[in-house]
């Protein structure tokens, strides 16, 4: 493969990536440090971005660099992502941290978070598409959990499992707490 074969498919492969994540560009500016605008840039094909530039994306969105700019062919490997490579939104304002367990290819489909909550910490969340499901599982203190109209309490080993085409909001009560969300689309 040529590198003007490789440079021509990087803007496509890159915004893909982005958005398997669900991710805004300044999502990908938080987590990688590249500006938005750079990424908007790359993802437009008007600016070829440096080794180093690349690294920091391909860090930021959890995906393989060679992958990004090679041949994609399935691979026989254990991929490790260790806890400071893991994608991570602080929604600080909110006492609500959300770490993208989930690959970027499964987003859509199947997709796992942990969600890292400071004492009344919430998580409010607009109705996702029709037909999706979220499974909640306590891993420390109580939550409580909204769905539509519906309200449930869980605590440590406890499992929540609720409709999530609805407004839906889950609040960190008596301190703070930890969950694994999975979100499930139909």
């Amino acid at each position: 493969m040529t590198e003007p074969d490789i440079l021509a498919r990087l803007p496509e492969r890159l915004k893909k990536a982005r958005r398997a994540q669900g991710l805004s560009l300044e999502a990908v500016e938080k987590l990688s440090g590249v500006s938005r605008s750079m990424v908007s840039q790359i993802e437009r094909g008007e600016s070829n971005p440096t080794v180093a530039t690349l690294l920091n994306l391909t860090r930021a969105l959890n995906v393989d660099f060679a992958g990004l700019l090679g041949e994609e062919s399935p691979e026989d490997r254990v991929e490790i992502l260790h806890e400071h490579q893991t994608p991570a939104l602080d929604r600080a304002g909110d006492g609500c941290k959300i770490r993208i367990l989930s690959p970027p290819q499964d987003t859509g489909r199947f997709e796992v978070y942990e969600l890292i909550f400071t004492e009344g910490g919430r998580l409010d969340s607009k109705p996702h598409e029709r037909g999706t499901r979220e499974q909640l599982i306590a891993e420390e203190g109580r939550l409580e959990v909204t769905s539509g109209v519906a309200t449930g309490v869980i605590g440590k080993g406890d499992t929540a499992r609720y409709a999530a085409d609805v407004p839906h909001c889950i609040t960190a009560l008596n301190g703070p707490a930890r969950a694994i969300l999975m979100v499930v689309k139909f």
